[in-house]
């Protein structure tokens, strides 16, 4: 089944929809290659799938093992090498509320996050700069 189909709209934009779902996304070339950043960019989304990719691992580590896990979010920054254009370093920030959670919680989630499937995707010289912080 497909995943998704994806049409060039012009002007740097494409829109694609999620085929099980219905939902749509819209991408736009960056400013700093031609394009109007009115909306994700292609390595955007390649950066914040890694972060939601992780997020999602943790919500389900954190359910099947009875280990709480409130107030997660998390910031990505994208770095983009110019010669070959490609990004090069995603930083992701990590943070969720620490109440109720021990070192072993803790290394259990991270290791949940780390391991994801978007993470174990990525080329090997794609630098994954993970951040996590309790408060």
């Amino acid at each position: 089944m497909d995943t998704a189909h994806v049409t060039y709209l012009g002007e740097l934009r494409t829109e694609a929809v999620h085929v099980r779902s219905g939902q749509t996304l819209v991408t736009d070339a960056p400013l700093d290659n031609q394009g109007r950043g009115e909306a994700f960019s292609p390595t955007d989304l390649l950066s914040t799938a890694l972060a939601s990719c992780m997020m999602t691992l943790m919500g389900i580590t954190a359910r099947d093992k009875g280990i709480p896990l409130q107030g997660l979010k998390a910031r990505v920054v994208k770095h983009m090498s110019s010669a070959p254009r490609m990004v090069e370093r995603v930083e992701v920030h990590v943070e969720l509320d620490g109440t109720g959670l021990g070192d072993r919680e803790k290394a259990i989630l991270e290791n949940a996050a780390r391991t994801c499937p978007v993470a174990r995707s990525l080329r090997g010289d794609l630098v994954q700069d993970i951040h996590f912080t309790y408060v």
